[in-house]
């Protein structure tokens, strides 16, 4: 005999067997922590040797490029300490790429090392007023899109074109080191320039060994040599205007973007105010211009580096803790690929600005103005100057009169 009050075995055997989703615990601080620490190996290994080229480019010695990278590692670092815990984000800073292969291109100038300095020094104050002036913001951000990425894509053509030369002049070491990247390149992109290094720096090792080239131990240790900023109009002009308006252009505009992608509104005046500052403070021992992470900006603003996005802000911190540490190895790095047979140190600089290369050239060309921007391209990828004053400043002004004539 059966009661209507019996529920069916099927749905007691249900109920019984179902339980709730066991809760996951809370994620820590250590999976923030190893983002912010590959951060900065990320942001320091894939192109510091950019850094070291435009440095020594235009006139600083091997002793005064290992302090401009130096000074660059430790101002940023205290910079993103500085605004990620301040405001909480994860707000991450970088040198500037763009602006070192801008010098890279831009060669010796008018007055020296020390007028380079002062175009650091001029191009960290214009950066200050953008932060407080916002009309000189929005003035950067009327150039053209494809007129700016036409510059960047012509300063980094001689660049890109290294590698190429570098097989001719030492082979048995450059071979190696575009074979590892062209394999990592297909397997593990993000690792692909830092084994590249590690290759050139293994023929660095090798050389010494085999008693080829001399390793200067003493040039090891960490300083920092000061120089006085010298005012020349040629540099001001030729290397800070297009040096502050290609790391506008190129770094901080897009590192706010790449921000907003995941939900952070970048406090705009404190950043600036505080990379610019770095920037004139950092540019007497050879830093030529500090700003927001772009690129690697999302390796510790996406959800791998926390789950929490309140969380986030830890990742930054530690990447500013760990170019720190990063800062103290600079002079050694340096003086290891010092030891480099010739065009090494050009090669992985090369290597790592394909990608940049690649996309300035689309956006470049992609846009109806095209003329306009092969025009500015060939200018700036020319390398020839007038008055004194380098190819950028001039490519970029005549792509402008090229698009407004045209229009």
């Amino acid at each position: 005999m059966t009661s209507g009050n019996i529920r069916p075995m099927s749905n007691v055997s249900a109920e019984a067997t179902a339980k709730p989703a066991p809760e996951r615990p809370p994620a820590g601080p250590a999976q923030a922590i190893g983002a912010g620490m590959v951060t900065a190996l990320v942001g320091f290994t894939s192109s510091f040797a950019v850094v070291l080229s435009g440095l020594t480019a235009v006139g600083a010695s091997a002793a005064q490029a290992a302090s401009g990278l130096l000074a660059l590692c430790v101002t940023l670092a205290i910079g993103m300490m500085a605004l990620s815990y301040r405001y909480r984000m994860p707000i991450t800073l970088a040198w500037s790429t763009p602006g070192a292969a801008l010098l890279a291109g831009a060669g010796a100038v008018e007055g020296g090392w020390p007028a380079a300095i002062g175009a650091f020094v001029l191009a960290g104050a214009l950066i200050v007023v953008t932060g407080l002036w916002q009309r000189l913001g929005g003035l950067v951000a009327a150039i053209p899109v494809e007129i700016a990425q036409a510059m960047l894509a012509g300063v980094l053509l001689p660049l890109c074109l290294a590698p190429v030369r570098a097989v001719q002049t030492s082979p048995a070491v450059v071979a190696p080191v575009i074979l590892v990247w062209l394999v990592l390149q297909r397997y593990a992109q993000r690792w692909a320039v830092i084994a590249a290094f590690v290759t050139a720096a293994a023929g660095a090792a090798i050389s010494i060994v085999a008693g080829h080239r001399h390793l200067d131990v003493g040039a090891m240790a960490p300083r920092l040599e000061l120089t006085l900023p010298h005012w020349s109009w040629q540099a001001l002009i030729g290397v800070a205007i297009p040096l502050y308006i290609v790391t506008m252009a190129s770094q901080n505009i897009p590192g706010t973007a790449v921000l907003a992608s995941f939900d952070y509104r970048v406090p705009w005046r404190a950043a600036m105010t505080v990379t610019g500052l770095g920037t004139v403070i950092g540019a007497p021992a050879g830093g030529h211009a500090i700003n927001l992470a772009a690129i690697s900006a999302a390796l510790s603003a996406a959800p791998a580096a926390h789950p929490d996005p309140k969380r986030r802000w830890i990742a930054a911190f530690t990447a500013g803790a760990s170019y720190l540490l990063l800062a103290l190895g600079s002079a050694a790095l340096v003086t290891l690929i010092a030891t480099a047979p010739a065009g090494t140190l050009e090669t992985v600089a090369g290597l790592a600005l394909l990608a940049t290369l690649a996309a300035a050239l689309g956006a470049a060309l992609r846009s109806e103005h095209r003329e306009a921007g092969v025009v500015t391209f060939l200018i700036a990828a020319s390398g020839v100057g007038f008055a004194g004053i380098g190819a950028a400043f001039w490519a970029l002004l005549a792509g402008l009169i090229v698009r407004k004539v045209l229009r």
